[in-house]
C-alpha cells in the first residue's frame, strides 16, 4: 500500500466509507433490538438508551412530545415498554411518559445514540437530515365538487 506523501492530504474517496460505516453499526442496533424483541425481554441487567432526531422524516410520536423535544429525544427500553417491533429500516416500541402512553416510530438513521450502560457499550451516529426540495410552486388549481366541504389542490411545478 502506498502511502502519501508527508504533508501531502490523500485525496477525496470516491467511495462512501463514512455513511458505509454508520450503515452497518445501524445494524447493531437492529441486530440487538430484534433479538429483545424475539426474546420478549431484556436479558439481565442491560437496558438501552436510544437518542433520536425527532424531526428526521419518518419518526412519528406524539405531538405533545415533538413539541417539548423539538430537535432530539433519549428514550429508555428497560422495564416498561411493550410492542416492540423491529423492521428493516425503523423499529417501533410503546413507552409511557408522565404515566401517558405513547407509540414512536423510529427510523434507524434517525438514531444519533445507542447506549447499554449495563455493560458499558455506546454508538454514535451522525445524523444527515435528508434535503428538502423547497421549489416554488405555480399556483394552485382548486377543484371540489359544488356544496361540498373538500377543497384538493394541484400544486404545479414550474419546469
Amino acid at each position: 500500500m502506498t502511502e502519501p506523501p508527508e504533508n501531502q492530504e490523500p485525496p477525496d474517496s470516491l467511495i462512501p466509507y463514512d455513511e458505509i460505516v454508520q450503515d452497518s453499526l445501524r445494524g447493531v442496533v437492529r441486530r440487538v433490538l430484534s433479538d429483545v424483541a424475539a426474546s420478549g425481554g431484556l436479558p439481565g441487567g442491560h437496558h438501552f438508551f436510544i437518542a433520536f432526531r425527532t424531526r428526521y422524516p419518518g419518526v412519528d410520536m406524539p405531538k405533545h412530545l415533538l413539541e417539548r423535544y423539538p430537535d432530539e429525544m433519549t428514550v429508555v427500553i428497560q422495564h416498561r415498554y411493550w410492542d416492540l417491533a423491529v423492521e428493516d429500516d425503523h423499529f417501533e416500541v410503546g413507552l409511557t411518559f408522565n404515566q401517558v402512553p405513547a407509540k414512536l416510530y423510529i427510523p434507524y438513521k434517525a438514531i444519533s445514540g445507542f447506549v447499554d450502560p449495563a455493560v458499558n457499550f455506546a454508538l454514535q451516529f451522525v445524523v444527515t437530515m435528508p434535503e428538502v426540495e423547497t421549489a416554488e410552486p405555480e399556483a394552485p388549481v382548486v377543484e371540489g365538487e359544488p356544496g361540498s366541504n373538500v377543497v384538493s389542490f394541484d400544486f404545479k411545478r414550474k419546469k
